[in-house]
């Protein structure tokens, strides 16, 4: 099993470990429920360096990058980044993934631990007639993520990039905490944060500074159980629950990744038909109007009818109710529309609701 270069630091920080993908991570440090709350009302640090990284680079990375990704990557300049997808020619996911313009013919796309190497032999068959290289660096990477209010208070001190002025989705080299690093502001746990990538054998250095700097805001580390919860509140797919090979960028109400007017891409013919055409099912919110936690693949029922599964559920920390993402016939996703789920045998009544179930701007 593969173990990221912070493995010693949740070992002896007494993480709960398991087995992620290939990877041993930390599941929890002090509870999914206490560490959740610290990144919604304070801080948290993840260890995510089992995430992957592939660089595209050469005279027609920009051309390479537009090919392979519904977004349109021309908008990004130098130190920018944005949210994107890898498509297939039906329109449906390979992996969702962010794509970082390190420079005009230099790209780093940031892929989900699970598909790394799936992505880099999806990227690496697709690159004939392209003047690129493709390199695969997932690891060569380690990735820290400072996420939650007091992230940029306790990440300032420890290095000279001007972090106020990094706008959501900025990118900046600079050191952190005496090594060489990529900082970045785009999160995915709903709350503002900066994820920081090295190529440094010591990444250790900069998780040790953080948490002593964090000490005065209450940070705490973070494991992948508290990641789900966060992400799911801000309604952030997951790849391999909410999204796959079986749904498309429109079923997945994730329309505004797709730039039409930017030309070619893979996927673009079949997603143009089935905009056209209208379609059959969306992924919808819901909450659960009984008692009960909803959980992956749960079956979903209309007029006592079984249409899906949940693709992701769970009780919401900060919320305190139990919530889930699902498919559903695209006549039955309108906000308000009750249907069921069935919990252990019995079904419970859940009501589709608008999303992100969370939004950092309306805490209580």
């Amino acid at each position: 099993m593969k173990k990221t270069r912070l493995n010693s630091c949740h070992k002896k920080l007494g993480a709960k470990l398991i087995g992620f993908f290939g990877w041993e991570m930390p599941v929890e440090f002090s509870g999914i429920i206490k560490e959740h709350l610290a990144v919604r009302q304070k801080a948290g640090l993840f260890d995510v360096s089992h995430m992957g990284e592939i660089v595209i680079s050469g005279k027609q990375a920009l051309d390479f990058v537009q090919y392979l990704t519904p977004n349109n990557a021309a908008r990004l300049t130098p130190n920018k980044a944005q949210y994107s997808a890898l498509t297939t020619p039906r329109g449906t996911f390979i992996d969702d993934l962010l794509v970082y313009c390190l420079d005009e013919d230099r790209y780093l796309l940031v892929v989900n631990a699970a598909n790394s190497d799936k992505d880099y032999e999806w990227v690496i068959s697709h690159k004939e007639g392209f003047n690129v290289q493709v390199e695969n660096k997932c690891d060569d990477y380690s990735q820290l993520a400072l996420q939650g209010p007091k992230a940029m208070e306790i990440l300032q001190p420890l290095t000279k990039i001007n972090l106020e002025e990094m706008n959501i989705f900025g990118v900046s080299w600079g050191n952190v905490a005496g090594e060489d690093t990529i900082v970045s502001r785009t999160g995915y746990t709903g709350e503002d944060g900066f994820e920081i990538y090295t190529l440094s054998q010591n990444p250790d250095k900069i998780w040790d500074a953080i948490l002593e700097e964090g000490k005065a805001f209450d940070v705490l580390p973070v494991g992948l159980g508290a990641r789900d919860t966060l992400r799911l509140e801000a309604r952030l797919m997951l790849y391999g629950n909410d999204i796959d090979e079986t749904t498309t960028v429109l079923e997945a109400d994730l329309s505004w990744l797709i730039k039409f007017k930017k030309g070619n891409f893979l996927g673009r013919d079949a997603l143009l038909k089935q905009k056209e055409e209208g379609i059959k099912r969306k992924i919808i919110g819901f909450e659960i109007l009984g008692r009960g936690i909803v959980r992956s693949h749960y079956h979903v029922f209309v007029d006592g009818e079984k249409v899906s599964e949940v693709s992701s559920g769970s009780f919401s920390p900060f919320l305190k109710k139990s919530i889930g993402l699902t498919y559903l016939p695209i006549e039955h996703t309108e906000i308000g529309t009750e249907f069921e789920i069935e919990i252990r045998g019995n079904r419970v009544k859940a009501v589709v609701v608008s999303t992100p179930f969370y939004k950092r701007n309306e805490k209580a």
